[in-house]
């Protein structure tokens, strides 16, 4: 019988660490959502260029890699069929110049150009005069570059290095050695090694100059440790709000009121791609509590094993009482 509540209390734990789960992916799912500097594109449907010339053919290389993988494979099939109707056309053009081939069958000339285009080559149709051949070598060629442009493209986009850089979804304000901090953190969730890991942070802020010109600028934060040779678990990024701080002075309300943004930026040596990955985020003034700290994520077990607690990284607790005198 004492086996029966036992069980309930795990599947209720399980439930509660399920439903904790989707509250974290709706979470996220809802704060890439907002419109922040970390993600400014000219494909934001918030940003609107004009009177900039568009690249053409110079930006295609580009165009192809960061298209959607499901664009992409559309693109490079309807690339195949379009050669292939253009070439099946050529052949229909010349009733007879295939052997084999039902007169006027269109169906025949484009299954023969996908033998040809494809070097397959069963033997059963083949060019019997001067024009098919030469709209078969044509043909021929054709195919070679284009299996050799949708290989390199495909590697390209396989090959390029990416990063999985996670960043707290919240930062703090928090006392740090006596001085206000700003706090967030970063886990390298692949859980390998991110060599010659350098962070740098920026306060994203309107400004008016003494002329009366108001614009947006970038201000450096520096932080207590922007460089570590290796970056495998969790990291946390401080920066003190000392005198020479841009945010020294500065509270809540009013980066609210200048729509500060808090712009992170992580890159490093990937030791598996051996070569070096990026990733970026942003905090924007709700994101940022003050007088609250970070949740612990670095804990040891029993058996003193190190545990990495990821239920924690986006957590919040209260800052623990001061002691009376």
């Amino acid at each position: 019988m004492a086996a029966r509540p036992r069980r309930s209390q795990r599947a209720a734990h399980r439930a509660a660490i399920r439903a904790e789960h989707l509250a974290e992916v709706r979470a996220e799912a809802e704060a890439a959502l907002r419109p922040r500097m970390s993600t400014v594109t000219t494909r934001r449907k918030d940003v609107h260029v004009i009177g900039n010339e568009r690249g053409g053919l110079r930006d295609f290389y580009h165009w192809v890699l960061t298209m959607p993988w499901w664009v992409f494979y559309v693109f490079l099939v309807s690339t195949y069929l379009g050669l292939n109707l253009v070439f099946a056309t050529l052949y229909w053009l010349d009733p007879g110049g295939i052997s084999n081939a039902r007169p006027g069958s269109f169906i025949d000339n484009f299954f023969f150009s996908v033998e040809t285009i494809s070097t397959i080559g069963y033997g059963v149709m083949t060019p019997k005069n001067l024009y098919a051949n030469v709209v078969m070598t044509m043909e021929a060629f054709t195919g070679l570059g284009m299996v050799a442009i949708a290989t390199g493209l495909i590697f390209s986009r396989v090959s390029r290095p990416t990063a999985r850089v996670m960043f707290s979804r919240i930062a703090v304000v928090t006392p740090f050695d006596g001085v206000p901090a700003l706090m967030f953190r970063a886990a390298n969730q692949r859980g390998n090694q991110i060599l010659e890991a350098e962070a740098t942070v920026f306060l994203f802020a309107e400004v008016t100059t003494r002329e009366g010109h108001s614009f947006r600028r970038f201000q450096p934060l520096q932080l207590v440790r922007s460089r570590q040779p290796m970056f495998a678990l969790s990291w946390t990024l401080i920066h003190l709000i000392d005198e020479t701080s841009p945010l020294f002075g500065a509270t809540a309300q009013s980066l609210l009121a200048g729509t500060a943004e808090i712009v992170v930026a992580v890159s490093g040596v990937d030791e598996v791609f051996a070569q070096r990955i990026y990733a970026r985020h942003s905090y924007l003034p709700d994101e940022i509590f003050w007088n609250r700290r970070l949740a612990d994520v670095l804990t040891t077990n029993e058996d003193g094993d190190r545990v990495v607690n990821y239920y924690n990284f986006h957590k919040l607790m209260e800052l623990p009482d001061e002691p009376s005198h």
